[in-house]
């Protein structure tokens, strides 16, 4: 897979966001918009027949991920970033048998990646004030999650139906982060 633009983009996004990470209400207007961006193109990736769908497991998503109105914004903050940066890990992975166009999965992984650098100033802030109440369980259940949806993919040798029921587990995955997103006030 070809890199060759996410670069200059990145950058872009690095110097660009330091300084507004500090108002929430900005944040959460960010957040809600990339994340739709995401949703957007995660819908554009090409699809497999619904018996793929048939291939499905319970990867024991957390239970946490059914109530977002629970959490209070540092813990949404903690979350968030863990999602996104579990879900970019995920896509830099061999999806050569899908038939994914590049050009889509090189922005979704930048678009993530901006999401990510928005998060990160005060992710680092929260987890140095250990300002979290219930965050870092959560994280945990999270990194159970998808290390579930990483053996899969691999038990499964990252074929089609593979990555068209991890596709699905995404977009779930980003209805919740837009749930989660919306506690983000100042």
């Amino acid at each position: 897979m070809t890199y060759r633009c996410l670069l200059p983009m990145v950058l872009l996004l690095c110097f660009s966001t330091t300084a507004l990470s500090r108002s929430y209400s900005l944040l959460r207007f960010q957040q809600r918009r990339s994340a739709e961006v995401c949703q957007k193109l995660l819908g554009q990736l090409h699809s497999t027949p619904q018996h793929c769908l048939e291939a499905r497991m319970d990867f024991q998503v957390p239970e946490e991920m059914n109530q977002a109105q629970q959490f209070r914004k540092e813990d949404a903050i903690l979350v968030i970033y863990e999602m996104l940066q579990q879900i970019f890990n995920i896509l830099t992975r061999d999806f050569s048998s899908t038939g994914w166009s590049e050009t889509i999965i090189e922005d979704l992984l930048v678009e993530l990646y901006g999401q990510m650098n928005r998060l990160q100033p005060i992710q680092k802030e929260i987890m140095q004030k250990k300002n979290f109440t219930m965050g870092d369980t959560t994280v945990l259940h999270l990194k159970k999650y998808y290390f579930n949806l990483v053996q899969y993919l691999e038990s499964k040798e990252y074929n089609r139906c593979a990555w068209t029921v991890v596709r699905v587990q995404i977009l779930t995955n980003f209805s919740f982060l837009m749930r989660l997103t919306a506690s983000l006030r100042d």
